[in-house]
């Protein structure tokens, strides 16, 4: 994906009279457009650092990685959602920009703390991949290192910046427009990581910043004993936001009613993003039937006016005058008026219209100060599971599963690009499993080698991708023992199916690595000589360590489909063929293909059909031809590689 004309198209869609030929922005006519909303000061209000511009080629510069499929390390690859991408994030999240572009609902991410040698920086971050291979030992150099960030450097927390930046600019395209993020954090970059949310996600986007007690024992910083660190949450469009209850242990019921027992909460939205302004169809008014008193303080209510009735409406905020709007329409308020919407007399005699709430949830606190979110939780956690200390201080599962139930529903997309040892992972395999749903996780992490005096190296893991890999497995392992345990009346129905379909317990590893096609060099020598040598090298340019599966990776990545998406092996007059998402596209890479296969596949009318170019053999009018018996049957986008 272009990320750059991507950009370019979302403006042409709001400003068609801005643009010349070419596509090329008028900033003339565009300043015209906007009127006085152009800030032409040299002094801005914003935020600024070295590097900031960098941050922006790198988002733009597109990445010449793939995503090989390691079968061996996954578990069930052929039939489970679930990805755990091993590799250096920035490349993976520019590689799933066009397969996962909106499809993510929640991301999750506890990036380093910037606590002077937690996180692993590249000096040349332009060169990503290049980068990358050499610190994970693909290639052999005497160049490039990464090291960590010491509080010594000149740009201590401009380097933080420049490898957060293009991160969290990326991801936001992944989200959908009602997604949300939370990103945990503690008081180092707080305020700077902050900054750079409100400039990538929008201030009003802001929803909120959690609290939470991390220790019981407060950790003696000298002047201050710190017991808490925090978590910033934002939403891609706040209006279209979509957040779930999470469950209330302590909850208690004030009201009863023939249903059952029940507390009141007003029916108006308090966040002032909603208006009676952009929410025109959310103010209205309901009537109180003065002359009808249901039960002591609660009135009957209804969307026209009673005999002796009163009006009430939204109450405005009392800070800075807003008029809130309801949560529910008309139509819907009108289903459940003096059912479960119903009128309430304060003791000063003022109205209000509430909603019965009968269930033990309540909205996420911005104070978490449960035991179950304590660091030392998430250490118990890791050792019961791997059965020795292999990692400090993990995030705790009943954490990151508050935040997995109210960011995300029923098949979700979670995505964690700091995955660390995957507590994400395992948090969302457990809630799956405890409440039936079928949320898929995405996890990417980078091979970072372990401390070899610590108790992971010791127990033979290698790097942090290793832990977290095995991790997931662990999880799955522990959640089959218990699911056994289950009776099988609670799974069948009176015709002998199953009427829970149990949870995905599997993940496909994937990892990075080059492109299986070899890349062209913009920076040869522009003579005669050195540009035929070239032009030779990609006579064959498809790398001979390739192996198949790995290019139709590659392809799917190209062809935005997921990395998830069923795969069918065909076998067409001999020849082996790829359908995807069920005969959408197909993707022949035989290397000799025939008349024959070609029409076969032209028969079965796909959307889109890839083969390989070296499997013409040269042969131009097979080619000629293919495109042709394409076309008769429909089949207009036919391309070769």
């Amino acid at each position: 994906m272009n990320i750059t004309e991507a950009q370019l198209i979302k403006l042409k869609e709001l400003f068609p009279e801005a643009f010349t030929e070419g596509n090329k922005v008028d900033w003339d006519k565009l300043r015209l457009t906007l009127g006085e909303n152009i800030d032409t000061g040299k002094e801005r209000y914003g935020m600024n650092w070295p590097g900031k511009a960098d941050c922006f080629k790198t988002i733009q510069q597109p990445s010449i990685a793939t995503l090989v499929p390691e079968r061996e390390e996954s578990i069930d690859f052929d039939k489970t959602e679930n990805l755990f991408i091993e590799g250096d994030n920035l490349e993976v999240l520019k590689l799933l920009q066009k397969s996962y572009l909106g499809k993510v609902k929640m991301i999750y991410i506890d990036p380093p703390y910037n606590t002077g040698n937690d996180f692993i920086y590249p000096d040349n971050y332009t060169e990503n991949l290049q980068t990358y291979l050499e610190y994970t030992g693909q290639v052999d150099s005497e160049g490039r290192k990464f090291g960590t960030n010491t509080d010594t450097d000149g740009r201590f927390h401009s380097k933080w910046m420049n490898m957060m930046f293009p991160r969290l600019f990326l991801a936001k395209n992944l989200l959908q427009e009602n997604g949300v993020i939370f990103i945990s954090i503690d008081d180092n970059e707080i305020s700077n990581l902050k900054s750079l949310c409100n400039e990538i996600f929008g201030e009003e986007n802001f929803l909120g910043q959690f609290v939470i007690n991390t220790t019981p024992n407060a950790r003696d910083y000298g002047h201050i004993g710190k017991m808490h660190e925090y978590c910033l949450f934002y939403a891609k469009n706040a209006y279209e936001a979509e957040t779930n209850l999470i469950e209330d242990k302590e909850k208690t019921f004030k009201y009863k009613d023939s249903i059952g027992e029940y507390n009141i909460h007003p029916l108006y939205n308090s966040n002032v993003a909603f208006t009676n302004i952009n929410r025109p169809n959310l103010y209205y008014p309901f009537y109180v039937n003065l002359d009808n008193e249901i039960e002591e303080s609660f009135f009957e209510i209804g969307l026209k006016p009673f005999a002796n009735s009163i009006e009430v409406y939204p109450p405005k905020s009392l800070k800075d005058n807003v008029q809130f709007v309801w949560r529910w329409g008309r139509e819907k308020a009108a289903s459940e008026v003096n059912k479960e919407i119903i009128g309430y007399k304060t003791t000063d005699g003022k109205f209000r219209i509430v909603q019965k709430m009968r269930t033990s949830a309540k909205v996420i606190r911005s104070l978490l100060l449960e035991k179950g979110y304590t660091s030392r939780r998430g250490t118990a956690e890791a050792e019961a599971l791997f059965n020795k200390k292999i990692f400090s201080f993990p995030k705790p599962l009943e954490l990151i599963k508050s935040f997995v139930i109210a960011g995300s529903s029923d098949n979700d997309i979670i995505l964690d690009f700091f995955a660390g040892g995957c507590s994400s992972a395992q948090a969302v395999l457990e809630i799956n499993e405890e409440f039936n749903t079928q949320r898929k996780f995405v996890c990417v992490q980078l091979p970072e080698p372990t401390d070899e005096t610590g108790g992971a190296y010791k127990a033979g893991y290698k790097n942090i991708a290793d832990i977290g890999k095995d991790r997931i497995r662990k999880a799955i392992s522990k959640i089959q023992k218990e699911r056994t345990k289950k009776t099988t009346k609670e799974k069948e129905s009176l015709f002998g199916e199953t009427l829970i379909k149990e949870s995905d317990l599997g993940f496909k590893v994937f990892k990075l690595q080059t492109s299986n096609f070899k890349v062209w060099d913009a920076n040869i020598t522009k003579e005669p000589k050195a540009i035929q040598a070239a032009l030779d090298l990609h006579i064959d340019h498809i790398s001979k360590e390739a192996k198949q599966e790995a290019i139709l990776f590659e392809l799917l990545l190209k062809s935005g489909f997921p990395l998830t998406t069923q795969i069918e092996k065909l076998t067409l007059e001999g020849k082996i063929v790829y359908s995807i998402a069920e005969g959408e596209l197909l993707i022949c890479l035989e290397k000799e293909l025939t008349h024959e296969v070609i029409k076969a596949m032209a028969e079965k009318q796909p959307t889109r059909v890839i083969c390989l170019d070296e499997g013409f053999q040269n042969n131009d009018q097979l080619k000629t031809n293919a495109v042709q018996i394409m076309k008769s049957k429909g089949v207009l986008n036919f391309r070769t590689v």
